[in-house]
């Protein structure tokens, strides 16, 4: 039965709402607080489809390098010092999660869903003649320490057992995947399963997708309240100037780090922080890389764009704050340095800096689906640094809830009551 379903957010999860719900053949209106020309973290991201990346950010071992990390401005994850209530609720939270239970039952779920979304990419690029530049070369993680690779192997280990490839590279074997640009390193461990594409492309092109499938997009409108009649929502309020109201059917926040504020109206809890990422994008390089990676130890992805490189990373717990930190920067520039001896922090000074704010829940895993407080009201937010690797599935799953079909892979673990 065909459904009006209106989308709170117009990031890479809500367009893939959007285009997965239009081809059911709802009536999709689509709301989206920024203008056309908006940024965030679905355009400044590394780019990355990622399967090996099957253990969430709540995993042991994660505390104690958050603990040794988080003073540091520079450091790959920083706590900027403030009195926040949320905070320390959310940092209780992750600590009881950061478990070997948890990721046991985590992993298959992130499997799939990964491996799912890299199939609607797939589909995406045939049928849109790869106009955002899908390149299915695999990921290298580099190690430039014996500790890293070691712990990189065990990762590799992990993975490998769940059916992801995973295969642990020397040197030389690195440096003939990738014979064009050097590296310093212990080694590297190989993901031919992982993907990338170019951000900016893709968002580009979904954004004309949903339009040519008849979904009625809105810039510049947020959420200002609610109307809702008991377990019900009669009408979203917007914040134009007419205070217009919206109606619809089902009603979906994909609004990244701002759908907590915008549910928490209606009693709903799903508490997340703003973990700030920055991207620094260096147009026509000397030389590029044929293949994505990660350093390891600096928690650093580096993306070939086009003809663009990009280097994105490090974890920021300021609250919402997109401003740039120097020093985080700096963090970023020095790490690439050591990896990458031919890029030098005077080459990085021409990159453009852009910062976006990642979702981030307590256990590492999104909150997708209905929640039980209100019947026509889901959410589809939490995917921390994930987004872009897990938005087709996320739209894909939430439309098969929506039509009351069967689902595409399991949504165990991801429900948004988990913490009600």
């Amino acid at each position: 039965m065909s459904k009006h379903v209106l989308i709170v957010g117009g990031g890479i999860v809500g367009l893939c709402v959007a285009y997965y719900c239009s081809l059911k053949g709802h009536r999709v209106t689509l709301i989206e607080r920024g203008g056309p020309d908006r940024g965030g973290c679905s355009f400044v991201n590394a780019g990355m489809l990622v399967p090996s990346h099957i253990v969430p950010l709540a995993s042991p071992g994660m505390v104690q390098l958050g603990l040794r990390w988080m003073w540091n401005p520079e450091s790959p994850f920083y706590v900027k010092p403030r009195l926040s209530a949320d905070l320390l609720s959310w940092s209780w939270k992750f600590y009881r999660a950061a478990t070997q239970a948890h990721v046991d039952r985590a992993a298959p779920v992130l499997r799939d869903m990964h491996l799912a979304s890299r199939d609607c990419y797939q589909e995406w690029a045939a049928l849109w003649n790869n106009e955002f530049n899908l390149t299915e070369r695999g990921l290298l993680m580099l190690c430039n320490t014996d500790r890293g690779l070691e712990e990189e192997t065990k990762a590799a280990e992990h993975a490998h057992r769940l059916g992801i490839s995973a295969q642990v590279l020397t040197p030389s074997e690195t440096a003939e995947l990738e014979p064009n640009f050097r590296m310093a390193m212990a080694g590297s461990v190989y993901f031919s399963a992982d993907c990338h594409l170019t951000p900016s492309r893709l968002m580009a092109v979904l954004a004309r997708e949903v339009e040519l499938a008849g979904v009625q997009v809105s810039y510049d409108t947020g959420v200002d309240g609610w109307r809702s009649n008991g377990d019900r929502i009669e009408a979203v309020r917007t914040n134009r100037a007419d205070g217009e109201e919206l109606r619809a059917d089902e009603y979906v926040v994909c609004a990244g780090i701002w759908s907590q504020n915008i549910v928490r109206e209606l009693g709903i809890r799903i508490p997340m922080q703003a973990g700030k990422g920055y991207s620094l994008t260096m147009d026509s390089p000397a030389s590029l890389p044929r293949i994505c990676a990660i350093l390891s130890e600096a928690r650093v992805a580096v993306t070939p764009m086009g003809s663009a490189l990009r280097f994105a990373g490090t974890m920021e717990m300021s609250g919402i704050d997109e401003g740039i930190d120097a020093a985080r920067v700096r963090g970023i520039v020095n790490s690439v340095a050591a990896y990458y001896p031919d890029v030098t922090p005077a080459h990085l000074k021409q990159a453009t800096v852009r910062t976006g704010l990642r979702p981030c829940s307590p256990d590492g895993l999104p909150y997708v689906g209905r929640v039980s407080r209100i019947a026509n009201l889901s959410v589809a937010t939490g995917h921390a640094m994930m987004g872009m690797s897990l938005g087709p599935i996320t739209g894909k799953l939430m439309a098969e809830i929506l039509s009351d079909e069967p689902l595409s892979c399991t949504m165990a673990g991801l429900s948004p009551d988990r913490y009600a």
